[in-house]
């Protein structure tokens, strides 16, 4: 690694961050990608945002993730009725769970049949309320609302039996019992019970431990290996050191390209292959994310080698989400949100250390 990397990071980092900060709404959510997006990616995911203000939160930018986490706050309480329903009586339709997207200014949803049992999105903005008011206590709970807000997110997910609720998972795609999504789950519930003003039956926790390790290494019943799996070790850390080294190593060999990281095996969104069979998309956050994770982990060799194979994928508009398979050419959701956000994490961390 070259002497002036630190310095070159810094650059590179504020480049990154306006681009992922053009993509919020006055509102504090994010879009997917572009504003003016043509492919749907205007709207705001639940678990995108997530991952956007992953890089806000590293840089301790207190007032965008405040903004944003009040924001998805607001989205919960305009649609507590549906919250309401769902722990009276556990869910039978996909619609009747919290929806996966939302108009980025309204907040409303969108109505179309989306894959919309996302537990783990769940998970993932529990997990971060609870970071974020450990660290800063009343940052995001300061009334009476967002306190009976968070207690309901708990109950739903109690109610719809997360452990062993089938849902679209991360990708958003066939429904079974993901252990991406049960891990968020245990996370974001982890997190939330150490707040004296939430409550978490152990019960809660115990079930969702008790499927997550009859689960792994897999991801689900049909997937061995899956991309996904790398959030149970980042930002969740809800793996044990043996669960870890076999998820990155299963990850890696199975699924890690030039450009980025496929999914799982026999992807067809973006695939180059007219019958949809192999040549899967190659998903640039994936280096992002391998980064990281071997920079917690203290391996910084390894680190720098997927922050080098990171730094090829960036284009003069940002990170693409994909690239198509074992080609140059990147499809138009560029720049990807997440993709930013894990970018900059992932040169901060090193940047950090290197400075060391």
């Amino acid at each position: 690694m070259k002497k002036e990397a630190p310095l070159t990071y810094k650059k590179i980092i504020s480049q990154h961050l306006n681009i992922l900060k053009n993509l919020q709404y006055t509102s504090g959510l994010f879009a997917a990608s572009k504003k003016e997006s043509s492919t749907g990616y205007d709207k705001s995911w639940l678990r995108d945002n997530f991952y956007e203000c992953l890089a806000f939160y590293i840089l301790e930018d207190w007032t965008t993730v405040e903004k944003t986490y009040t924001a998805l706050l607001n989205i919960f309480l305009k649609h507590e009725y549906k919250l309401d329903y769902a722990i009276a009586s556990k869910p039978k339709y996909k619609h009747e769970y919290i929806h996966a997207r939302f108009h980025p200014e309204t907040f409303d949803e969108f109505w179309e049949d989306w894959g919309n049992k996302q537990n783990d999105s769940i998970g993932a903005i529990l997990f971060m309320i609870g970071k974020l008011e450990q660290r800063n206590p009343k940052i995001l709970l300061k009334g009476e609302h967002q306190i009976r807000i968070v207690n309901k997110l708990v109950k739903y997910l109690n109610s719809i039996e997360y452990w062993h609720d089938e849902d679209s998972g991360m990708w958003e795609m066939n429904e079974e019992v993901h252990a991406s999504s049960v891990g968020a789950c245990v996370s974001g519930l982890r997190e939330v019970s150490k707040l004296p003003e939430i409550e978490v039956p152990e019960v809660l926790l115990r079930s969702g431990e008790r499927t997550l390790n009859h689960l792994l290494p897999r991801e689900s019943k049909t997937k061995f290996v899956d991309l996904a799996l790398l959030s149970l070790i980042y930002p969740y850390n809800v793996v044990n050191k043996k669960q870890k080294e076999e998820i990155l190593r299963n990850v890696e060999y199975q699924l890690l390209k030039k450009h980025g990281v496929i999914r799982y095996k026999n992807d067809h969104y973006y695939n180059k292959n007219p019958d949809g069979y192999s040549e899967e998309a190659e998903w640039c956050f994936g280096l992002s994310w391998l980064a990281i994770i071997y920079e917690h982990l203290g391996r910084r060799e390894k680190a720098e080698y997927f922050v080098e194979l990171m730094l090829e994928t960036a284009t003069d508009q940002g990170v693409p989400e994909l690239y198509y398979s074992n080609s140059t050419k990147y499809n138009d959701n560029t720049p990807l949100g997440w993709a930013e956000s894990l970018f900059i994490v992932a040169l901060h961390d090193l940047n950090t250390k290197l400075n060391k």
